[in-house]
């Protein structure tokens, strides 16, 4: 049973995997020639289209990049899953080492108790027969009988030790098997993690490439809107990145609200600043898969440590298993009650119990500081309110 749902679940996890890369090839921008932008200066109509066409592209390209990295902060999240999947086994197998061999050694044991009863009886036992003995010696009955009884409990005695020998003997075997069995099981594990390592290197390769295929390309064509406006390209720079921020904002205009859950203390502040200023000190510091430090992250490896470095444990290296040990403390708090140092995360699960596939610091005033995706380095921005989570995490509360 154990075996079958951990290898159902993997390989969930790996069809969704497989799913999730097979997003549409994405055709080559069909952004402006020189000549275009040229001949558009001198038509006022046609420079309106060809800046309306220009600022479309660049909708796109940021559409196009932030869903890959969707993808890739999803595949991290799998694969996280996958190692914890793997060291349990490998635990498991570790653990029924130990009792397989010490199981042998028991049934070892009982079997030469038993050898050394057997061969005590055969010397002690006396050659006079005892019904005889009672025939031809009644005077003796007393004591013979007492033999006889004495026989029929070493004779019993005889029967469990025997009993346990057999048993100790089938224990060690079923025991065996075990270990055999989960040998199998966790070289099966670990290919399916190794899978999913892979697929979360392509999908974060993909976000790499596409986000610096996006900048060449934006950088194109700023220059071509600055040319068709008159203007600085840095203006247009600036101007686009205002437009994102508004597009944003206007696809979710508010921060997602949820009932309160039971009651959650205030923060331990002096914990709080020292997770924030550990996770400040790596600001700038790259994105990589399964990265927990010392120069490298990803989200949940920056959540796991900041807070380890103010003593408090979140759970291990997976925004799924943070959320579940927050969870269970009872440490949940609606979004709109969030303060600093909480944690936040992302789902595209509605169930309680479904994977997050992102994790974040809340810093208060609408800010978060995260470890994004492969194409970023550690930062802080405003919260993202697209598949935020409704609830947040109080690490630092103390349990009810």
């Amino acid at each position: 049973m154990r075996k079958n749902a951990i290898i159902a679940a993997l390989s969930g996890i790996g069809l969704v995997a497989g799913t999730l890369l097979l997003t549409p090839a994405y055709a080559n921008p069909d952004y402006p020639t020189a000549a275009e932008v040229a001949a558009a200066k001198r038509d006022v109509q046609e420079k309106e289209k060809l800046i309306e066409r220009i600022e479309s592209l660049l909708v796109t390209l940021e559409e196009e990049a932030r869903a890959l990295e969707t993808i890739a902060l999803q595949k991290n999240e799998e694969y996280n899953q996958a190692i914890d999947a793997k060291n349990e086994m490998a635990a498991k197998v570790e653990s029924l080492q130990a009792r397989v061999e010490q199981s042998a050694t028991e049934a070892e044991e009982a079997r030469l108790q038993l050898g050394r009863i057997v061969a005590q009886m055969f010397r002690d036992r006396s050659a006079t027969d005892t019904t005889l003995e009672l025939l031809f010696n009644p005077d003796n009955a007393e004591s013979l009988l007492f033999q006889m009884s004495m026989e029929e409990i070493i004779a019993q005695r005889t029967e469990a030790i025997y009993q346990a020998a057999l048993d100790k003997q089938a224990q060690a075997e079923a025991l065996a098997l075990e270990l055999e069995q989960s040998r199998i099981e966790l070289e099966e594990i670990e290919a399916e993690a190794e899978k999913l390592y892979q697929e979360a290197q392509d999908a974060a390769d993909a976000v790499i490439a596409k986000v610096a295929e996006s900048e060449r390309e934006r950088a194109t064509m700023m220059e071509q809107l600055a040319e068709l406006k008159d203007t600085a390209e840095e203006i247009e720079r600036q101007r686009q990145e205002g437009l994102e921020w508004e597009r944003r904002q206007a696809a979710i205009r508010a921060a997602p609200t949820a009932p309160e859950l039971y009651s959650v203390g205030e923060p331990d502040w002096a914990q709080v600043e020292t997770a924030i200023a550990f996770a400040s000190e790596q600001l700038g510091e790259r994105y990589v898969l399964g990265g927990a430090g010392p120069n490298v992250w990803d989200c949940s490896g920056i959540t796991m440590k900041s807070y380890a470095a103010a003593g408090v444990y979140i759970g291990w290296h997976s925004a799924t298993a943070q959320y579940n040990v927050l969870a269970g403390q009872k440490k949940l708090v609606p979004f709109q009650n969030a303060q600093r140092g909480d944690l936040i995360w992302w789902s595209t699960e509605s169930a309680f119990s479904g994977d997050k596939y992102h994790v974040a610091i809340y810093l208060g005033d609408g800010m978060m500081l995260e470890a994004p995706n492969p194409a970023r380095t550690v930062r802080i921005v405003p919260v993202r309110y697209g598949e935020l989570w409704p609830y947040a995490g109080r690490p630092t509360a103390s349990s009810n």
